[in-house]
């Protein structure tokens, strides 16, 4: 790696990355770095996404700051596993995990409006995925959460 690749690479891990819905009523900011980034297999990622996965990056809860539309954020699934939650005006998935209450932050990748900086590293509840699922990377798999 150059000293110009470095400087470029390293220069993301240190920008404040921006993230929105599609109406832009709800906005983020995260401050990185990433803690990890995956793609989840599992039905409630599917069903939630309406895609085959559901590509999501976490940080700690401190580096997160919700900058505006916390009224617009709809959270469904409490209590039945890792909730889902969503702008109520446009109906973009923006976060998971245990939102808001838990320690990290799990942020669907497609809000991102910048570059984060990470790539998906690895497939979870790849054993759940659809028949037409198939995965053609070689990133590991995982056939349920790690």
């Amino acid at each position: 790696m150059t000293a110009n690749q470095f400087r470029r690479s390293h220069a993301l891990w240190e920008k404040t990355v921006r993230g929105s819905c599609l109406c832009g009523g709800v906005r983020f900011e995260v401050e990185p770095p990433f803690l990890r980034a995956s793609h989840c297999h599992c039905e409630r990622c599917r069903k939630h996404s309406g895609a085959a996965v559901c590509t999501q990056a976490r940080v700690r809860k401190e580096q997160f700051r919700l900058l505006q539309g916390e009224e617009l954020i709809k959270v469904y699934g409490k209590g039945e596993g890792a909730v889902k939650a969503f702008c109520m005006n446009c109906g973009s998935s923006l976060f998971g995990g245990d939102w808001p209450e838990g320690d990290e932050v799990s942020i669907r990748m497609g809000a991102f409006d910048d570059d984060p900086g990470i790539r998906p590293q690895f497939h979870t509840f790849v054993a759940d995925r659809a028949p037409w699922d198939e995965i053609t990377d070689n990133l590991p798999q995982n056939p349920a959460a790690l």
